[in-house]
């Protein structure tokens, strides 16, 4: 033949094929590995809408806005297959948003996400005393800056009271 000596003639015909077989091996493991880091992926990008849209519902909860609202402007943020479940402790609202995860494994594994937001009302309580107008004893420039909004406790600043 060409000079190449039989036994490195039949070690190649022996090796032929095995990086065929490595790669089939191996490519399952690969891919595998791929569809992990993307379920991953999914999951921390519905984790961040999910806290985006209960952060968004509490707002519009402590606004004022009706329930309604507030499903829909979570819907908005966290996508149609999220819920959303308002529920109220006193003064506090809190919006809890669950939802699936999506992605290549998120569809056979049941992976459900849920983030939470709390918050104060910023709409008085029924019953709740709100007073007509900032006391006079303020300067004018804290009268000013106090204008519209509905102070919690008011102290005298001329005296030592």
């Amino acid at each position: 033949m060409t000079g190449v000596p039989a036994a490195v003639r039949l070690r190649r015909a022996r090796d032929q094929g095995a990086v065929t077989a490595e790669f089939a091996v191996t490519l399952p493991a690969v891919v595998l590995l791929l569809a992990m880091l993307l379920s991953g992926a999914a999951a921390g990008v519905t984790q961040l809408r999910l806290e985006e849209g209960a952060r968004a519902g509490a707002r519009a909860l402590a606004r004022g806005d009706d329930s309604a609202a507030v499903e829909r402007i979570v819907r908005t943020l966290s996508g149609a297959s999220a819920s959303a479940a308002v529920a109220a402790d006193g003064e506090w609202l809190s919006v809890t948003v669950t939802d699936r995860v999506g992605g290549p494994l998120g569809a056979s594994i049941p992976w459900t996400l849920t983030a939470r937001a709390s918050t104060r009302s910023e709409t008085p309580a029924e019953g709740a005393a709100i007073p007509a107008a900032v006391p006079a004893e303020l300067p004018d420039s804290v009268r000013a800056a106090f204008r519209g909004a509905v102070p919690l406790a008011c102290r005298s600043v001329a005296g030592n009271a």
